[in-house]
């Protein structure tokens, strides 16, 4: 196939390697791409949010299929454009993406589906948001309802917190647009873990679980960023949860879309908190009756779950994806190997405030000679060298029998690389191993 990959991050990056995988050879390219990228697919210099310019080149090429990777895009409508020009695409079309555009829209759905989570409401108002916190107890959640880069959520320890962070998004202005309207959310308590299903807009099949660490410090301190890193599976998704995610929250948020007119094909991201009902019992859990609730839904593959994920799929990943984005996904398109994956983000200092650019990358060859797979998040070539060109510069993921040996490889390839102001977490997967 002739395959298009639109975005320049880790996640495009795994998108691509994966099919670069398939037993089938695939012509792909990417837009734009990265320094990884390009050793795999032809990148074309062309932003991932540009609609019009993508949608000219689809034209041209004729690809046999688009795999949209960022949010952005999906939410500007490039998956519309793509079908109106007979292009299949994997991805939701705009409306469909608005599960992830508007957190107030994902709450709407999730109440006319009876999908469990927590209670919440959005404001525009500061004074109103801030006399509704009371009602919320503490901890409480503060969202940008639009997008944020990941980084719109604040759970908020104290009252003091929650008002700065109702100021910030509407006074003024930290997240522009996308905190205009804010949501105040009741905390959920428990373990986080994530769930990609892929969709053909009437079934759905669930990708392997996996945990994404979202603080910037270890012990899951400090703000929150873009992901740190993640492993696969995640051992809180037991097997008797996989069920009640597929038919309590998976499905009929399907259904409720499609009873809106909207056919969603791609994936679902489901951010979900597992609790087993004995922490919190007067909480949100009391009042959906389940052990597992919705934190939020993502409209595309996560990052960095999927170099997580990815990994671990056999079988034909590009028909998987046409299956999804032409209405014809069955469970066999979806093979999981049984080898656990871990991935560690490898990120510029200062972040995810402020950090310096064009640094210098060295030893990468030597961290896949390890047996690890890098994938390249924000990266460029510069006179024949790579440099940093991101907050996440390096996704590094291992593979192995057990989980603490896909850690352990991961962290070992991560030893071998090396660039100024180089930072990244060391207790990737500590979640799954104080379990054990």
């Amino acid at each position: 196939m002739k395959i298009l990959v639109a975005g320049g991050g880790g996640r495009e990056h795994a998108i691509a390697w994966r099919l670069s995988r398939d037993e089938v050879k695939h012509e792909i390219f990417c837009a734009p791409g990265n320094a990884g990228t390009a050793a795999i697919a032809t990148n074309l210099p062309i932003g991932a949010e540009d609609v019009d310019a993508i949608a000219d080149w689809a034209r041209e090429n004729n690809p046999d299929l688009v795999v949209v990777g960022p949010e952005a895009p999906l939410v500007k409508g490039l998956v519309d454009r793509l079908l109106s020009l007979g292009i299949p695409a994997f991805g939701p079309v705009a409306a469909g993406a608005r599960m992830e555009g508007s957190k107030r829209f994902a709450k709407e759905i999730m109440d006319a589906a009876n999908v469990p989570t927590g209670k919440a409401e959005t404001f525009t108002d500061p004074a109103k948001a801030k006399a509704a916190l009371p009602g919320y107890g503490l901890p409480v959640v503060i969202k940008a309802d639009g997008l944020a880069a990941g980084k719109g959520v604040v759970v908020a320890e104290t009252l003091e917190q929650a008002e700065s962070a109702i100021d910030d998004m509407l006074v003024s202005g930290k997240f522009g647009i996308a905190g205009a309207e804010v949501l105040i959310e009741e905390f959920l308590h428990g373990e986080e873990c994530s769930i990609l299903a892929m969709t053909d807009g009437e079934r759905a099949v669930l990708l392997p679980s996996s945990q994404d660490h979202k603080r910037i410090f270890d012990g899951d301190r400090g703000p929150n960023t873009g992901g740190m890193g993640a492993y696969s599976p995640a051992p809180v998704v037991t097997e008797d949860k996989l069920p009640l995610i597929k038919e309590k929250i998976i499905l009929p948020v399907i259904r409720e879309l499609k009873k809106r007119g909207i056919v969603y094909r791609g994936i679902l991201y489901a951010g979900l908190m597992v609790n087993d009902g004995n922490s919190n019992p007067s909480g949100p859990l009391a009042k959906s009756g389940s052990a597992v609730n919705v934190v939020e839904f993502n409209a595309r593959f996560g990052d960095p779950e999927t170099e997580a994920v990815l990994p671990r799929l056999g079988g034909d990943f590009a028909t998987a994806l046409l299956h999804a984005a032409t209405g014809c996904l069955e469970e066999s398109d979806i093979v999981v190997k049984p080898e656990a994956a871990a991935t560690v983000i490898v990120a510029s200092g200062g972040y995810p405030g402020a950090y310096a650019k064009g640094k210098e990358i060295s030893g990468l060859e030597d961290a896949e000679a390890s047996g690890a797979i890098v994938f390249h998040c924000g990266t460029k070539d510069a006179d024949g060298k790579t440099v940093t060109s991101g907050g996440r510069v390096l996704s590094v993921t291992g593979l192995g029998s057990t989980l603490r040996e896909a850690v352990d490889r991961a962290y070992g390839a991560v030893s071998k690389i090396s660039f100024d102001g180089m930072y990244c977490r060391k207790d990737i997967a500590h979640r799954a191993f104080e379990r054990s």
